[in-house]
């Protein structure tokens, strides 16, 4: 009874932190409730008792790439200044595809629920198996992609640096 008081905590915060993240014309301020969404979702991994993604998400995501997200707003954008709001025409688009996509996330989930608490079940991953698929070089492994992205976040570093520089 507690796990699912807790879990729908975590769940609202969830819900509310993302809705404030897209909804606010301050930008630090989407990317302080993008933090407490990544928080959040990391309770959610320790609520399901994943120690090692609890760990990662706080250490990676709510850690590293906040403040990755931080450096560039402060250096490509003025922090204080409001965002420039949307035409309704563009506003009722992107509800429709909202919509759109969360019907077809709740089709899949349906669809494929008892399929992955099968497969879950089955199969217990040590972190040191999630490591070896990470960085492995074998078919099915992830090395390539890994370095891809590590090229690409420093490539999104100096284009913020240059565009920085130019002011």
């Amino acid at each position: 009874m507690a796990e699912q008081i807790i879990f729908y905590i975590l769940a609202a915060i969830i819900a509310v932190f993302s809705i404030l993240a897209v909804t606010s014309k301050r930008i630090i301020r989407s990317a302080t409730y993008l933090l407490f969404v990544l928080l959040a979702t990391a309770g959610l991994y320790l609520l399901l008792g994943y120690n090692y993604l609890f760990a990662v998400q706080v250490a990676v995501y709510a850690g590293g790439v906040m403040v990755l997200f931080i450096f560039a707003i402060l250096l490509t954008n003025r922090p204080g200044a409001d965002v420039k709001s949307e035409l309704a025409v563009r506003r009722v688009v992107a509800g429709i595809t909202a919509l759109a996509g969360v019907a077809f996330c709740a089709h899949i989930i349906y669809y494929n629920v008892n399929k992955v608490m099968v497969t879950v079940a089955q199969s217990e991953l040590t972190p040191q198996q999630i490591g070896h698929t990470m960085l492995g070089t074998d078919k099915y492994q992830y090395l390539m992609p890994f370095e891809a992205i590590s090229i690409l976040l420093l490539a999104c570093i100096i284009g913020a640096i240059m565009i920085a520089r130019k002011r």
